[in-house]
């Protein structure tokens, strides 16, 4: 696997990947498919050097992303950020999360963050058994904040020290 920083080249295929996890209803809160002119903004707040997006590559191909996002905007937050980790339909159940969140956890020093946090959806039983299985614990959870189909979901916010 290869990880490098996401150009604006990148978008319709991080979309792409995003898009294909909403109608499962395990993973974002979004409930129709988002555009790539509508991400753009969130493209941009991502920098190299603090809140980076990665695309993730084998052998030449995107098999997901992976972004970093700051907490609560305050200055005061900035050595915690949320991690999201998206893979390509084709690509879930192989392991590649678990080495996707490994890395990202290996870079955190680099980049700055002290505190890392998982905001995953409390039926996402797969998400939360890989986030635990790293050493992440919880640390909050918000019942029935959101509605999928009808159905209130909770969200559960793992945590991890990483240094």
């Amino acid at each position: 696997m290869q990880f490098r920083n996401a150009t604006t080249l990148d978008m319709p295929a991080i979309v792409a990947i995003y898009n294909s996890t909403i109608a499962g209803r395990m993973v974002t809160a979004d409930t129709a498919p988002v555009s790539v002119e509508s991400r753009m903004p969130w493209f941009h707040v991502h920098n190299p050097e603090k809140r980076p997006l990665w695309v993730v590559e084998e052998n030449g191909i995107m098999i997901g992303w992976v972004s970093f996002q700051s907490f609560y905007g305050r200055p005061a937050y900035d050595g915690t950020a949320e991690i999201s980790i998206y893979l390509d339909e084709n690509q879930r159940g192989k392991g590649y999360g678990k080495k996707i969140l490994e890395y990202a956890m290996a870079q955190c020093p680099s980049i700055g963050v002290k505190t890392l946090l998982g905001f995953i959806f409390s039926h996402n039983e797969p998400s939360i058994k890989l986030f635990e299985k790293l050493g992440f614990s919880s640390w909050a959870h918000l019942p029935n904040i959101a509605v999928l189909d009808g159905i209130e979901r909770s969200l559960d916010i793992l945590g991890k020290r990483i240094y």
